[in-house]
């Protein structure tokens, strides 16, 4: 007994169907907002990225119709619209949890705990990488780089940031999320849902009361080297230099605790260099043969 090619699952090569359009009121509402977002660029091609985020705000991730409907706005063709969607990683290729939770496992996080964290949470979560739960409400995916390094390690909920944090401390954050417990990032506004922040990346205003106060600035500890570069004093240490080396006498040092507002890291204290160890100075090396 043979088996048809569907019945095998093998694909023959043929080509898709047109994408279905989005249906009439959506559309129109739709054309509405991209044209604010086409008005802010001097070559409507520009709009592209804002463009798919705001399609991602209507369903998630970036469809068939959502492409076919940038392609249309900025008379691109679909190949043109696809292979600037497919590129860039904040665009969902497929359906997602309305909390997008995303572990940096570059090389910082990762030594600092991120991959026992991106471990334990897909152990706990019952998922891989680019799944999602199955009440929906979660997406775990490791990311490459949080650009946080200064609170490694770092996992992101909407791009939003959770600094210093243990594999206790996200199982916690994503069951919170799950049960609809308010969840607050350590910097930048509360908490919304992804197809909401996909509507603000594509420039639309937060529309939340206090939610862009909420925002803040950089922390103490992404300050830091700026603080150093322009000569103003360096804070107190938060972790104390190695003690106990060959030159080294016993010495007493001072104990800071940090206070809530400052939220440094544990592994951002400047660390002791050739220019601040006199026994340990550094210089040019010798050629071989001078």
């Amino acid at each position: 007994m043979t088996t048809s090619s569907s019945e095998r699952g093998v694909s023959l090569g043929m080509p898709q169907l047109p994408a279905p359009g989005y249906p009439d009121d959506v559309r129109a509402r739709l054309e509405s907002d991209a044209r604010e977002i086409v008005a802010r660029y001097p070559d409507s091609r520009s709009a592209l990225l804002p463009l798919l985020h705001l399609v991602q705000s209507e369903e998630g991730h970036v469809t068939r119709t959502g492409m076919q409907f940038c392609a249309d706005v900025l008379g691109l063709t679909t190949a043109e619209v696809t292979a600037v969607a497919t590129f860039y990683t904040m665009y969902r290729r497929k359906p997602g949890g309305d909390y997008q939770v995303g572990v940096c496992t570059n090389t910082l996080c990762a030594v600092m705990g991120g991959d026992a964290i991106f471990e334990e949470l897909q152990e706990h979560l019952g998922v891989g990488n680019g799944e999602t739960t199955g009440d929906g409400k979660v997406t775990l995916e490791h990311i490459e780089c949080n650009a946080a390094c200064d609170y490694a390690p770092v996992v992101m909920v909407n791009w939003e940031f959770f600094d210093n944090q243990t594999p206790a401390s996200a199982k916690k954050l994503v069951d919170d999320l799950r049960e609809g417990r308010t969840v607050e990032p350590t910097r930048g506004a509360r908490l919304c849902t992804f197809k909401e922040t996909a509507r603000i990346l594509a420039g639309f205003p937060d529309e939340r009361p206090g939610a862009v106060e909420e925002s803040g600035s950089a922390g103490p500890a992404s300050l830091m080297g700026l603080r150093l570069a322009r000569g103003e004093t360096a804070p107190a240490r938060v972790v104390h230099p190695r003690e106990g080396g060959p030159h080294e006498e016993p010495r007493e040092r001072a104990v800071h605790e940090p206070s809530p507002a400052e939220h440094l890291s544990s592994h951002d204290a400047p660390q002791e260099s050739s220019a601040s160890d006199p026994a340990h100075p550094a210089g040019p090396v010798a050629e071989e043969g001078e």
